[in-house]
């Protein structure tokens, strides 16, 4: 590792080339990792789900099992043990090597970025990818992005650690990281570098030094991560390559604001129960290594009873596992599913999530929140069909554009999810309508996100905090600030200090120009350097204020911008400086004081505040 960071140690830090190669590594770190994290996930269902409760999960068409589907009758309540202990030992697991590891993972990861300078302990790569693996692969309901955001995550803290990066450096390479993991897992590259720099913030902004990294790192983990696909699946779409829907009428965009509205309403239903439901754990005293086994048994529960409802119809059981196969059926015959169906999949599939990751089992929630959208958008699409043929064709269409306006919503990331989604089922014919509904879920459910780590904005950000207060200062020069204040005390450097004294009990000033014969300034004190002569009256004749200023005078000039200003108070602790006229050397035009600076800066932030809400 020594010799790796000295070889990167010859590259210039500001170069393009050299994050080029660091994120190079960090993509083909995070794209092994995906390789395990998914042949682990295969393995842990072959040999739990398969073996002893005979359930195969339907998958998705881009995706491929390793294994032949299981000849093990099929037995629900098997099934129901099987995730009670998969969630027992991840929560063991968890708990006793990285708590940290708990949850979806994402909010670890952008806790991480905006606060701990991007630190995540090696461990938890390990941690992560092993409880993730036994949770989704034992049936809990969850999603693979949210564990491998933060796997990816950890590869790309642990490499700028060990290669002895700065806080910022390591920041970004957490961030890359981030993006290659989703990158390869999801297939989309271009989505996973987006959604690096967008899932961060909760409002409309973007991590602008992440993308090219996170870009270059999800390129080199998807090329390695497809090289275990089949070539038949190799570079298609996770959802197939076969889905082209295309809005034939204006008249589809107002079904598609009323789809809008459906899923910013139940969204917001969705984050509220996940996280009353980790409240609830959290406040329930029951040991945290437990409550991953409950929150795994009360979905099994769940999808027990739906089972039974249904007539065993298996297809429900959706509300379980990822749920991509019977997602998939949502996006080519909504129609075969009903609309009852689709709308029993979409809520207890909310319920089936909060349990299995409010209650700290390890799994993301992204892949639900597609399940969940692409359901409510069929059942959307079927409905007004029904009632009103002419505004909707194909109601499948409805599918694709309610997964991603549901993710977008409840995740604050409308751009990187428009993008995700077209990448997953490579549909590009709904553009138009896709944007539509993210950006009204976008701007609907403000108040509501499922990552309470994001932060509004980069000012916001503690990353951040440092480049606004510059930024900002750096605006603002002395000339807008100090007060030209003819009235200023200045002592002549040849008054005695009896003299000084005398003055001082007559005025409120702290710091004392010196100035010479001809009024040049040659020196300032303070009210405290005199005060150590107080109590030697023999000395008052014999000190003059020229035994007492301090020549090493630091000051400003009007033209000079308040973040050199700010940086003088700051590392000398001053509270005022002299403004000196640079065209008359030691003309005193008055004095700068700290709090003014800081008045200064306040009012322009909320300057731009208030001009952010106008706009």
């Amino acid at each position: 590792m020594n010799t790796l960071r000295r070889f990167f140690e010859s590259f210039e830090l500001p170069t393009s080339g050299k994050w080029i190669l660091l994120a190079s590594l960090v993509g083909a770190a995070a794209g092994c990792v995906a390789i395990v994290f998914e042949l682990l996930g295969q393995v842990v269902v072959r040999c739990t789900m398969g073996e002893l409760a005979g359930y195969t999960p339907t998958l998705a068409k881009g995706e491929h099992s390793l294994f032949e589907p299981a000849t093990t009758e099929f037995s629900p309540w098997i099934m129901l043990c099987v995730m009670v202990v998969g969630g027992l030992v991840s929560g063991c697991l968890v708990q006793l090597l990285a708590p940290e590891a708990s949850g979806a993972g994402t909010d670890a990861a952008i806790d991480a970025f905006h606060r701990d300078r991007g630190m995540i302990r090696g461990r938890v790569v390990f941690v992560k990818t092993l409880a993730s693996a036994i949770t989704l692969g034992t049936g809990g309901s969850g999603g693979r992005e949210g564990p491998i955001a933060q796997i990816g995550a950890g590869v790309g803290s642990w490499i700028g650690t060990h290669l002895h990066l700065s806080h910022r450096d390591r920041r970004i390479m957490l961030a890359a990281g981030m993006g290659a993991g989703v990158g390869a897992i999801f297939r989309a590259p271009l989505a996973g570098a987006v959604f690096a720099a967008e899932i961060l913030y909760s409002d409309a902004d973007l991590e602008a030094d992440v993308i090219v990294p996170a870009a270059t790192a999800s390129i080199v983990a998807y090329v390695l991560f497809s090289q275990i696909l089949p070539d038949e699946i190799r570079f298609i779409p996770l959802f197939g390559e076969e889905l082209e829907h295309f809005s034939t009428s204006p008249l589809e965009l107002v079904s598609y604001s009323l789809l809008a509205i459906v899923v910013t309403l139940v969204s917001i239903l969705y984050v509220w129960l996940f996280h009353r439901t980790r409240t609830l754990f959290l406040a329930s005293g029951i040991r945290p290594h437990l409550c991953p086994a409950l929150g795994a048994g009360i979905a099994g529960v769940i999808g027990i009873l739906m089972l039974y409802l249904y007539d065993s119809d298996r297809r429900v059981l959706a509300v379980l596992g990822t749920g991509y196969g019977t997602l998939q059926m949502a996006l080519t015959d909504s129609a075969s599913l009903g609309i009852p169906l689709l709308l029993t999949i979409a809520f207890a599939k909310i319920a089936t999530t909060a349990a299995t990751i409010g209650s700290g089992g390890s799994g993301g929630v992204f892949g639900p929140s597609l399940v969940i959208g692409g359901a409510l958008g069929a059942s959307v699409g079927l409905a007004v069909q029904a009632v009103w043929p002419q505004a909707v064709a194909e109601p499948e269409a409805f599918a694709v554009v309610g997964m991603a306006g549901f993710f977008a919503g409840a995740a604050r990331a409308p751009l990187s999810t428009i993008i995700m989604v077209r990448a997953l089922t490579g549909d590009f014919g709904l553009l138009v309508p896709t944007m539509l509904v993210t950006t009204l879920s976008f701007v609907a459910s403000h108040k509501w996100g499922l990552y309470l780590k994001q932060v509004p904005t980069r000012m916001d950000s503690k990353a951040h905090r440092g480049d606004f207060i510059i930024d900002v200062l750096e605006g603002l020069h002395v000339s807008d600030v100090y007060r030209h204040n003819p009235s200023i005390m200045l002592i002549n450097e040849s008054m005695t200090l009896d003299d000084i004294v005398h003055r001082l009990a007559k005025n409120h000033q702290h710091y004392f120009p010196v100035v010479d014969s001809e009024g040049r300034m040659v020196g300032i004190f303070t009210d405290d350097d005199v005060r150590s002569y107080l109590y030697d009256d023999v000395l008052w004749d014999l000190v003059v204020a020229r035994d007492i200023m301090i020549t090493d005078v630091v000051s400003v000039a009007p033209q000079d911008d308040l973040n050199t200003a700010m940086k003088a108070f700051t590392s000398l602790n001053l509270d005022e400086l002299p403004v000196i006229d640079p065209d008359q050397p030691g003309s005193l035009l008055g004095m700068l004081r700290r709090k003014e600076t800081i008045a200064a800066y306040n009012q322009r932030v909320m300057e731009h505040k208030l001009a952010r809400e106008e706009t």
